[in-house]
């Protein structure tokens, strides 16, 4: 259908992402999927355009490699894909002592939360101020809001996903582009298994679904909100740490991230 809008969301292979590309279909939304496994990517699509009679562009790339982001463009720009809504949702963490941890993967979750993700914006923005519409959707997690002891480069990468999201968001309160940063805590995806910390406290405190989520990010994105905390107790979380000393609320995060 040529009227309809479209949707680019990264890591739409699981969890948040693939929530997100389901809810987009269903809204009325033809999509990009970019991910990692095309086998995934396809079999979306084909149940997508079962269901909603949605096309999908599907891009199989490793966004954490540098270049990765170009290459997204520049396969939208070929296949004459106007990108209406863009959603930078991949990522990943690692668990561990930093001094430890593996240092390649260190800088992979950089390039992927932080870089990447800049780069794709900073690609289709400029035709979406043009255009006077646009939205964005960056997914940031609860860890934007202290530090994290045990995984210290992951909890730093997403404030800068939550503050560059709420810097845009006032860049742009007047150009007709809306930029919104959806903070999940925990929740049931992939997530904690490729990090390795299937035995941290952290997973004791409860899961949102991934669905759940997807939808609280939606729609906050509909309505153009800067920030969005899912689920009513990781907003009060998120609130808290703004009053304890900074020392407590590291100590407090370390106590969380441990093993039982």
């Amino acid at each position: 259908m040529p009227d309809r809008n479209t949707a680019l969301i990264t890591g739409a292979s699981s969890g948040i992402g693939l929530e997100l590309a389901r809810i987009f279909a269903r809204e009325g939304h033809n999509l990009v999927l970019v991910a990692r496994s095309a086998d995934k990517l396809r079999q979306l699509a084909s149940e997508l355009e079962k269901a909603h009679s949605t096309r999908s562009l599907i891009l199989a790339v490793d966004l954490s490699e540098p270049g990765a982001a170009a290459y997204v463009s520049d396969q939208t720009t070929r296949a004459g894909i106007q990108v209406d809504v863009l959603v930078n949702n991949a990522g990943f963490g690692q668990y561990g002592l930093f001094a430890d941890n593996d240092l390649e993967e260190c800088l992979r979750q950089i390039q992927l939360n932080v870089t990447t993700l800049t780069h794709l914006t900073r690609l289709y923005l400029p035709d979406m101020i043009e255009r006077g519409s646009g939205k964005i959707l960056n997914v940031a997690s609860t860890a934007a809001f202290q530090p994290g002891p045990l995984m210290a480069v992951y909890y730093a990468t997403k404030v800068y996903v939550l503050h560059f999201s709420e810097a845009l968001a006032n860049e742009l309160k007047d150009n007709g582009v809306t930029v919104t940063c959806l903070c999940p805590g925990v929740t049931t995806t992939g997530f904690h298994q490729r990090a390795n910390m299937m035995n941290s406290r952290l997973l004791q405190v409860g899961s949102m679904d991934a669905r759940t989520v997807a939808e609280d990010g939606y729609r906050a994105l509909m309505a153009g909100k800067p920030v969005v905390v899912s689920g009513f107790k990781n907003w009060l979380v998120a609130q808290s740490v703004r009053f304890a000393p900074r020392k407590v609320v590291t100590a407090v995060a370390r106590k969380l991230q441990e093993g039982r």
